[in-house]
C-alpha cells in the first residue's frame, strides 16, 4: 500500500523506507543489490554532492545512460536537493541530445560509458553544463560516479520540498519537431499515488519483485521504480530489453509484476523456450504506450497465466488516464479494443472543437482533467496554454466512449506516429529528409505494422531529373535523426495532396494503408 501521508514527496521515500526495512532489497541490477538503507545514504550523498557543485533548487540535472539502479539514487538525490532529474532519450542523435540539455540548462550531467563519446562531442556547445560525471568510471577527465558519490556527506541535506517543485522533466516531441520538456511536480506524483493505490495494477506488497525493463527516459520506466520503492517492493532493473534475460529473471527472481509494451510482449511470445518458462510467480502484467493486437494479447495471457491491465496515458499526465482492468480482458466482455475507464477521481471526456462533450459513440478529442496533469512545458508558455485549457489537458488523440463508459481510441487529432511506444512527429522527419538532393517534397505518415503498431513511411516527390532510391533517403535521414524516427519505407508520388491553404492532406495519404480498419492507429 502506498503511504502518501508518510511520503508526500519523492524526497521522503528513501528515508521512510530505510526506517521501515533497512536491509531489504530496494533495487537489483546485474547482481548488484541496493538496500533501502543504501538508497537513503546514497541519495543523501548525491543531494549533498549536487549542492556542493552549485546546483540550486529547480536546476536541471541530466542523465544520459542506459538503465541502471543508480539512476534511482540520482533521482531521489535530485528530489532531496530540490533539483530536477532530466533523463535524455538514449536513442537520439547528438544534435537532439544537445538541444535537450541546452533547453533544460542542465548544470550537471551523469553519463554512461556508451555515451562518453557523444558527451565529448557536444560538451563545448553546452555553456550551462559545469560538470560531467562518468557513471561507469574510466574517463580521464570526468569524476567516477561511485568515488564522487561516496566522498560526499551522508547527512540529510535538510531542504524542504515544496508541492510545486518540479521533480522530473521528460522530453516529448512536438508538432514543430522541437522536443518539449514536460514538468512533473511533487503534487503530480502525489495525486498519481493517491489514485494508483486504489488500483490492482499498481498495488504491490513489500518484498514483491517488480520488473523494470522499460527505458528510464520514459515515464512508464521511471514510474515502475518509484511505485516499487514507495511500497517497499524489490525492483529488478534491466539495462535494456533482452528477451532471454527477461525470461530467465522472471524465474530467478520470482517476478510478480511487470510492465511491457506490446512490442516486447510480442518478442517474448516468439521466443522458442517461452512455454518452458515457469510463469507461476507472475501475478500481473500491465502494458501500454501503443495498442496491442487481440490475438497477441490472448496468446500472452494463455502463456503467462497472469492478470493483464492496459494503461493509457501520456508523459504530460504522468502516464495516467484510463485503464482496462483484468476482468475486461475476458473476450466475452467485448472490450479488448478499448483502453478502459478513467482512473478514480479523473475526468476524461471526448470533446468537439469548441470543447463541448460529444454524445456517446461519437468521436472527439480526448481531454483529461486530474491533479496529475503536468505543470506545463518548460520554457514553452504558448504550448502550455494551447495544451491545457480550462483545466483539461488536450491529448491530441481522438476517441469515443461506449454506453458502458469504456474509452476507445479512434485516431489522432495531431499527426503524431507511435511506433513501438516511441512518439514520432512527421515534421521532424520531414525536415531531416528535405535536404536530400533528390527530394522535391515529402510527407511522413504512420502505416500499420504488426510488430511496432505503426511504422514510419515517407511519401516523396522526386526532383526533376533525379531518381533517389528509398535506401539513400533512409540513410540520409539516419545521419540526422534517431534511427527509430527514420522511415522504414519510402513510396514515391507525383504530387502531395494539399488543401487550398497548402496544408498536406495526411488523411488522404494514410487512407490506402489503413483501408478497412476501424481503428486508425496501430
Amino acid at each position: 500500500m502506498i503511504d502518501i501521508e508518510a511520503m508526500p514527496n519523492l524526497a521522503d521515500v528513501p528515508r521512510v523506507q530505510a526506517a521501515l526495512r533497512p536491509d531489504e532489497t530496494a533495487f537489483w541490477f546485474e547482481d548488484e543489490v541496493t538496500t533501502f538503507r543504501d538508497l537513503d545514504v546514497r541519495s543523501a550523498e548525491v543531494a549533498n554532492g549536487l549542492i556542493a557543485l552549485g546546483v540550486q533548487p529547480q536546476d536541471r540535472v541530466g542523465y544520459l545512460a542506459k538503465n541502471t539502479s543508480q539512476y534511482y539514487e540520482m533521482l531521489y538525490g535530485c528530489a532531496r536537493s530540490r533539483s530536477v532529474m532530466t533523463a535524455v532519450n538514449t536513442r537520439l542523435a547528438a544534435p537532439e541530445v544537445k538541444f535537450i540539455l541546452s533547453d533544460a540548462g542542465a548544470k550537471v550531467l551523469f553519463v554512461g560509458k556508451d555515451f562518453y563519446a557523444m558527451a565529448e562531442q557536444i560538451r563545448d556547445e553546452l555553456p550551462d553544463l559545469t560538470t560531467i560525471i562518468a557513471i561507469d568510471g574510466g574517463h580521464p577527465d570526468w569524476p567516477d560516479y561511485k568515488t564522487w558519490r561516496d566522498s560526499q556527506d551522508a547527512a540529510a541535506p535538510g531542504l524542504t520540498p515544496e508541492d510545486d517543485d518540479d521533480v522530473i522533466q521528460l522530453y516529448t516531441s512536438g508538432t514543430t519537431g522541437l522536443p518539449k520538456g514536460v514538468q512533473l511536480t511533487n503534487l503530480n506524483y502525489r495525486e498519481l499515488f493517491r489514485q494508483a493505490r486504489q488500483l490492482e495494477w499498481s498495488s504491490y506488497d513489500a518484498g514483491d519483485a517488480v520488473m523494470n525493463a522499460m527505458p528510464l527516459f520514459h515515464v512508464a520506466g521511471v514510474n515502475l521504480g518509484i511505485l516499487g520503492s514507495i511500497q517497499g517492493a524489490r525492483t529488478v532493473v534491466l539495462r535494456e530489453i533482452d528477451p532471454q534475460l527477461i525470461l530467465r529473471l522472471v524465474q530467478e527472481h520470482q517476478i510478480k509484476h511487470a510492465f511491457w509494451v506490446p512490442a516486447v510482449i510480442l518478442i517474448l511470445t516468439q521466443q522458442p523456450n517461452v512455454r518452458e518458462i515457469d510463469w507461476s510467480s507472475l501475478k500481473q502484467v500491465f502494458y501500454g504506450a501503443s495498442p496491442i493486437a487481440e490475438s497477441l494479447l490472448l496468446e500472452a495471457k494463455e502463456i503467462m497465466d497472469a492478470r493483464f491491465t492496459q494503461l493509457y496515458g501520456l508523459t504530460e499526465t504522468v502516464g495516467a488516464g484510463t485503464f482496462l482492468p483484468p476482468e475486461a480482458h475476458d473476450p466475452s466482455w467485448g472490450k479488448l479494443r478499448s483502453c478502459g475507464v478513467p482512473y478514480p477521481g479523473t475526468v476524461v471526456r471526448c470533446v468537439d472543437g469548441e470543447g463541448k462533450s460529444v454524445p456517446t459513440g461519437e468521436v472527439g478529442e480526448i481531454v483529461i482533467k486530474a491533479g496529475f496533469v503536468m505543470k506545463g512545458y518548460w520554457n514553452r508558455p504558448e504550448a502550455t496554454t494551447e495544451s491545457i485549457r480550462n483545466g483539461f489537458f488536450h491529448t491530441g488523440d481522438a476517441g469515443y466512449f461506449d454506453e458502458d463508459g469504456f474509452l476507445y481510441i479512434h485516431d489522432r487529432v495531431k499527426d503524431m506516429i507511435v511506433s513501438g511506444g516511441e512518439n514520432v512527429y512527421p515534421a521532424e522527419v520531414e525536415n531531416a529528409i528535405f535536404g536530400h538532393p533528390g527530394v522535391a517534397d515529402v510527407a511522413v505518415i504512420g502505416v500499420p505494422d504488426e510488430k511496432w503498431g505503426e511504422a514510419v513511411k515517407a511519401i516523396v516527390v522526386r526532383k526533376p531529373d533525379q531518381d533517389p532510391t528509398p535506401e539513400s533517403i533512409i540513410a540520409w535521414a539516419r545521419e540526422r535523426i534517431a534511427g527509430y524516427k527514420c522511415p522504414k519505407t519510402v513510396d514515391f508520388i507525383d504530387a502531395l495532396p494539399r488543401n487550398p491553404s497548402g496544408k498536406i492532406l495526411r488523411k488522404d495519404l494514410r487512407e490506402p494503408y489503413w483501408k478497412g480498419m476501424t481503428r486508425r492507429v496501430g
